[in-house]
């Protein structure tokens, strides 16, 4: 005999409750920074942690003198040292710390010019050489935040100092240097990734009557991971079924690695050709694969087509509307981003060309064609290498806000992050998101990659990934590892046969990790609570009265929390 309730319809409620955090037994990260010139400095972090006389309350006490110094009292009361007759660029203050090679320590100062701008770099002479904890401009009049990070190769004692490019009075201020060891970072990375990917679902069963369905067992198994996160593809995995195979079945987003450039859809002057993006487009929406354009322009002078370079100021502004006009129509409601004019920080072609306001113009020009579509600043070395001076995270937030400043009120930008690494500086990392997140825009790591052998590459892109997946401000991944039968550009996941490296390994492990399952027995009302990542699920139903259990499907996210799905 059929038991009544097997024909009857379930109603599955999901009801997003909110994150809930793990209690960590360690320092709570201070993931506060500010990238406004302010009037007076803000109390140090940590309250200086291992720095002494953080606030010169003390005079210039546990600092010691490079150059000519002095302390100094505001007219509000505000102490401060100054680093007065800057003969060489490290004429300032130090102070001598212990540091422990297994620790990740978090840097922060305020600095203030006594007129005009200069540059100022936090440095830390270790046993093993210079380190450069992190770099800031500084203006005449009001006080500015330098946050970064470092971690040495060698325990021992250490002094940390301060440069600039300026021979006037450098202004100090509330220092701060905080540790932490690799478990305290990770309880951090744990703390973040619960408060920021995971939702408190309620999955409610009943039965065709409304009636709460008790003692049926639910399994909630993922389908779709909710975070984005993808890799570069290549025109190579149009004739690859087992490429395409690969691709598909574990990432939800990518980038074309060249074929939506200029130089690859009009490589000759008038010759158009977009078939091969076409395809590549084609090939991801039937994947369930979101694209991000890539790009409009590329700001690098040797990115140019000879036939482009050989142009006049009229004929070249006459070929960028064009090239706006028909790769942004085309790709309209497509593509979720657009690289707008690629490295514009590093590079200056259409500036040199077209006048000092190039970029903001082209922005101007995308928008008004997708006014939907973000519009990306992307570039390389901000996050990845301090030594890039060009790429200072300042100077990349000067071009952001001027381009930004141009732009309507309701255009988005998004910030782009290449993250091309070397030897990853995670504290450093993670200061530079601080500084990126007090935008309020889209922070992505959009072409995610390191150099290396099996041996040190997969242990750098985890620590990377980690940090970028846990960072409350960053919504996206995207590594830069498209397969060519001639190698990649940097990073392979797999070899010709699709088999994993090592690094394709721990990428598959992160996905699993970062998906997530559930399974329970509904309570006298019919429900389970379910600590889920945001993302689309299978849900199945068993109960002991029936022969057969009941498959839906449900999508888990912010603002999808309630869903009814019949059962026959």
């Amino acid at each position: 005999m059929t038991a009544p309730w097997e024909k009857a319809v379930l109603f599955l409620l999901v009801a997003i409750l909110g994150g809930q955090a793990i209690v960590v037994n360690s320092v709570p990260y201070d993931y506060s920074a500010s990238t406004e010139c302010l009037a007076q400095p803000l109390k140090p972090q940590y309250g200086g942690g291992m720095i002494v006389n953080p606030q010169f309350d003390k005079d210039l006490d546990g600092w010691v003198s490079f150059g000519k110094d002095i302390h100094r009292v505001s007219k509000s009361g505000n102490k401060y040292a100054v680093a007065l007759d800057k003969s060489t660029p490290h004429h300032s203050i130090s102070q001598k710390v212990k540091l422990e090679k297994d620790k990740m320590y978090t840097f922060s100062a305020w600095f203030q010019a006594d007129k005009g701008t200069a540059d100022v770099r936090a440095a830390v002479k270790t046993p093993d050489g210079f380190v450069i904890a992190g770099q800031i401009g500084v203006n005449a009049s009001c006080w500015s935040m330098l946050k970064g990070g470092l971690t040495v190769k060698t325990s021992g004692d250490a002094d940390i100092f301060f440069e600039s490019n300026t021979t006037s009075e450098i202004w100090i201020d509330n220092v701060s240097l905080q540790g932490f060891t690799k478990e305290e970072w990770r309880s951090h990375h744990n703390d973040t990734v619960h408060k920021e990917r995971k939702l408190t679902a309620k999955i409610k069963v009943s039965d065709k009557k409304g009636k709460p369905l008790a003692g049926a067992n639910v399994t909630v198994t993922p389908l779709r991971m909710g975070f984005p996160f993808g890799n570069a593809i290549s025109q190579h995995i149009l004739k690859n079924p087992a490429y395409q195979k690969w691709f598909a079945s574990r990432f939800t987003h990518t980038t074309f690695e060249n074929e939506m450039k200029w130089y690859s859809t009009e490589y000759t002057e008038g010759h158009e050709d977009y078939t091969v993006a076409d395809d590549m487009l084609e090939f991801a929406n039937k994947s369930g694969v979101h694209v991000r354009g890539h790009n409009v322009f590329w700001n690098d002078q040797s990115a140019q087509m000879k036939w482009v370079e050989k142009l006049t100021k009229e004929e070249l502004q006459k070929a960028v509307t064009k090239r706006i006009k028909s790769v942004v129509p085309r790709y309209k409601g497509r593509v979720i981003h657009w690289d707008v004019n690629n490295e514009n920080v590093h590079f200056n072609f259409y500036e040199t060309k077209l006048g000092p306001d190039a970029s903001t113009k082209i922005y101007q020009a995308v928008h008004e064609i997708d006014p939907n579509v973000i519009l990306f600043m992307n570039d390389f070395n901000t996050l990845e290498q301090l030594g890039d001076s060009n790429a200072a995270p300042h100077k990349y937030l000067r071009k952001f806000r001027q381009i930004r400043a141009g732009l309507p009120k309701n255009a988005k930008m998004g910030i782009g992050l290449e993250s091309h690494f070397e030897v990853p500086n995670i504290p450093y990392m993670r200061a530079v998101l601080d500084q990126f997140a007090t935008t309020g825009s889209p922070i992505w790591l959009t072409e995610v990659d390191v150099a290396g052998t099996d041996a040190t590459q997969a242990g750098y892109l985890e620590e990377i990934l980690r940090e970028g997946y846990s960072h409350p401000a960053v919504k996206g991944i995207v590594m830069w590892a498209s397969w060519s039968p001639k190698g990649c550009y940097r990073m392979c996941l797999t070899d010709n046969d699709f088999k994993n490296h090592p690094v394709g390994d721990l990428v598959d492990s992160l996905i699993k990790e970062w998906k997530t399952h559930a399974e329970g027995t509904t309570a006298s009302d019919g429900s389970i609570q379910a600590t889920l990542s945001s993302g689309d699920y299978e849900v199945k139903v068993n109960h002991p009265s029936s022969d057969a259990p009941t498959v839906h499907q449900i999508k888990v996210y912010p603002k999808s929390n309630e869903h009814e799905v019949t059962h026959h």
